[in-house]
């Protein structure tokens, strides 16, 4: 299975050279031969941006005929809101949001994004309510990161 997503990032690549502004994020093929594929882009991803590259990768996939008969399904999209953020790009788009940081020793901080750097992010946490409320920025290295999503607020 390990084998086969490799193969399948090396066409992914081979589409995005033209596309310098999206990224591939996740590759993960069930038993069933279900092919599901998490794109973003820098500015986000577009459904027809999606329908497109779904269509030229199915295409290469079929030329390969690693399935037989055809029997796959592909499906691409973006990461949903849900799903965590795993690459430093795609920290850069959510700078200003909130995000639930669990760190590697599973402590857990949620703070907003104020800055992105090749080694680390800065978020700003508030603790307390009202008067009492304290603000302070944490520098958080990717190495102390376990697992970050986007909290949403309503």
């Amino acid at each position: 299975m390990e084998e086969r997503i490799q193969q399948i990032e090396a066409l992914i690549h081979q589409l995005l050279v033209d596309e310098p502004s999206y990224f591939l994020v996740s590759v993960r093929i069930k038993p069933t031969n279900n092919i599901k594929i998490f794109f973003d882009g820098d500015e986000g991803i577009s459904i027809e941006k999606c329908v497109k590259f779904n269509r030229g990768l199915y295409k290469l996939i079929e030329e390969r005929a690693w399935y037989p008969e055809g029997d796959f399904s592909l499906e691409i999209s973006s990461p949903g809101i849900e799903e965590p953020l795993l690459l430093q790009r795609q920290y850069f788009r959510n700078v200003g949001r909130d995000l639930e940081i669990i760190f590697t020793d599973d402590s857990t901080k949620i703070g907003t994004l104020v800055a992105v750097t090749a080694e680390d992010i800065l978020i700003q946490i508030t603790e307390g309510k009202g008067k009492k409320a304290v603000t302070q920025q944490l520098l958080v290295p990717f190495n102390n990161i376990k697992s970050t999503t986007v909290q949403i607020k309503f």
